[in-house]
């Protein structure tokens, strides 16, 4: 018997999967193990016929090539990863070429106008070239009834447990949107499971998200809408998922949300204690780097803070965004701290962890910035000589209340980011570091691929020679060069490289967390994906 469902011109909509999936179906697992059931019958020549013409029509799921692309945030890009992971435990093959793709996942960001410009563009280029596609991330969390996403299966940033589900779907031809937000006793929870299996776009580096959404309300801001409130994961989950990395050959560990400094706020605890947890997992030589953290919620947690930062395993680096220097500014942006508060969480660390490196994040041309508060930016980033800076030109984003507000003219916000790049380009952070010997963490491939990119205890970026044998290694250095966003150190000669990795470490496109089983047959489908 075979039943075909016939979507309308693939345009129907279906809110949940539900919908299209009884409770009595195979779920993706049944149906890769049922394979190994079939027991083949004799037919009639004409019966054969008719069950080989409709084979032939049929679509099955867990044997196509997928394409995904990330944009925006590490957050976006672990929940990338959480996503490629459970398509290929499912049999999927994830391809880095887009053209030999039978579906496309595009995973996106609404942070800037730029970065939804590409996604929307990658739509169109996909249904040019008669590609399947989904869609993820904060841009049709936050609008889902936008034009340009009619009939496209949508996957929201809370339900990336259920990807197969609604890849399953797209590739038959059905449009299937997951929105929901995942609650327990009717709390928010943080979003997924954390133990997913999934891809790691780096073996070494393990990415994890300790909180989704904010107690903020920039007027600025869409991610808000695609995010919420803040829903913190509890330490207990945080901690055996780092755990678990590092038992893959993890020697990296980020830390990453919409704001860390917020964490545990809505289930009665705090970053530092989270923080002092996960150092006790993590093995020597290996490295853990915390996210973005907004200025109000790390003020009263300085001291422990500083003392974390201190720690011999954990990066003395950490990313504060301000935004602007005026205090108007900085109220019409409802930021909900004023410039004295940033200025004493830099001072306090910068006295407390000698050499830290603050990184720092500024929007010109905000709404009514006149000026004077635009000085009082540039004035801020020439006392501090920021050596990581986010310079952004104001975007007004749809649906939030800057966009209402009245705009500065387009030519004055360009003049005043090219001013404050022109500020930024004129110091050089690193000239002091050079003849300093330092202990570095090799973790990845520069961009020319001609060196191998290592840190240092305050995440400076150091090139090294691209040695095989450096590759997750800590090694030490001297410093011989500096350019504005790098050193180059020189390998000590009668230094040996230290392994912090307590386990070999999974290779790239090796998919993380499954079990012996499951891993021996997701890689079995995806040869036989290779070979159909």
């Amino acid at each position: 018997q075979y039943l075909t469902i016939m979507p309308s011109a693939c345009d129907s909509l279906i809110d949940d999967i539900e919908d299209m999936v009884s409770a009595s179906d195979p779920t993706p697992h049944e149906r890769q193990s049922a394979r190994k059931t079939i027991i083949p019958r004799a037919r009639k020549r004409k019966e054969q016929l008719l069950s080989e013409e409709l084979q032939a029509d049929s679509v099955i799921p867990g044997t196509q090539k997928i394409w995904m692309k990330t944009w925006g945030c590490s957050h976006n890009n672990s929940d990338g990863e959480y996503m490629a992971g459970q398509l290929a435990a499912s049999g999927y093959k994830m391809t880095e070429n887009p053209s030999e793709a039978d579906l496309w996942l595009l995973n996106s960001c609404t942070v800037k106008n730029p970065a939804e410009d590409h996604f929307r563009n990658s739509i169109k280029r996909a249904q040019e070239q008669q590609k399947k596609v989904v869609v993820a991330g904060c841009v049709p969390q936050a609008q889902p009834r936008m034009d340009y996403l009619k009939g496209l299966s949508i996957i929201g940033v809370q339900q990336i447990d259920r990807v197969v589900e609604v890849v399953d779907e797209a590739v038959k031809g059905h449009s299937v949107r997951l929105l929901g937000q995942k609650k327990d006793g009717g709390r928010r929870l943080g979003g997924a499971r954390l133990d997913l299996p999934k891809i790691r776009k780096n073996p070494l580096i393990e990415i994890i998200s300790i909180n989704t959404g904010c107690l903020n309300a920039c007027t600025y801001c869409k991610t808000k809408h695609a995010r919420g409130d803040l829903a913190s994961y509890p330490i207990d989950e945080l901690v055996e998922r780092a755990r678990q990395s590092f038992q893959e050959g993890v020697c990296e560990i980020w830390l990453t949300s919409e704001d860390t400094g917020a964490y545990g706020r809505d289930i009665g605890t705090d970053l530092p204690t989270l923080l002092w947890r996960l150092v006790e997992e993590i093995p020597d030589g290996a490295m853990l780097r915390l996210g973005m953290t907004n200025p109000p919620y790390i003020l009263e947690h300085l001291e422990e803070m500083a003392k974390i930062l201190n720690h011999p395993r954990v990066y003395a680096f950490l990313h504060v965004p301000v935004q602007s220097a005026s205090d108007s500014v900085l109220m019409d942006m409802k930021r909900e701290y004023c410039i004295d508060d940033f200025r004493r969480v830099v001072d306090f660390l910068k006295e407390r962890v000698p050499g830290i490196t603050i990184a720092t994040d500024i929007i010109c041309g905000f709404p009514g910035e006149t000026d004077e508060d635009f000085q009082e930016t540039v004035e801020l980033v020439r006392l501090y000589r920021f050596p990581s800076l986010f310079i952004n030109q104001f975007y007004p984003r749809p649906g939030t209340p800057a966009a209402k507000m009245e705009q500065v003219p387009a030519h004055v916000k360009k003049q005043r980011t090219k001013e404050l790049s022109q500020l930024f380009h004129s110091y050089n952070p690193y000239d002091h570091k050079i003849g300093e010997r330092q202990h570095v963490l090799v973790t990845e491939e520069s961009f020319d691929a001609q060196y191998y990119v290592a840190h240092n205890k305050f995440y400076e970026q150091v090139l090294v020679p691209k040695r095989p044998e450096f590759k997750g290694k800590m090694i030490e250095v001297d410093i011989y060069e500096a350019g504005k966003h790098f050193l180059k150190g020189r390998p000590v000669d009668d230094s040996k490289p230290f392994t912090p990795s307590i386990a070999t470490p999974l290779q790239k496109g090796e998919v993380s967390g499954l079990t012996q089983h499951t891993h021996r047959l997701a890689h079995t489908l995806s040869l036989s994906c290779t070979n159909t």
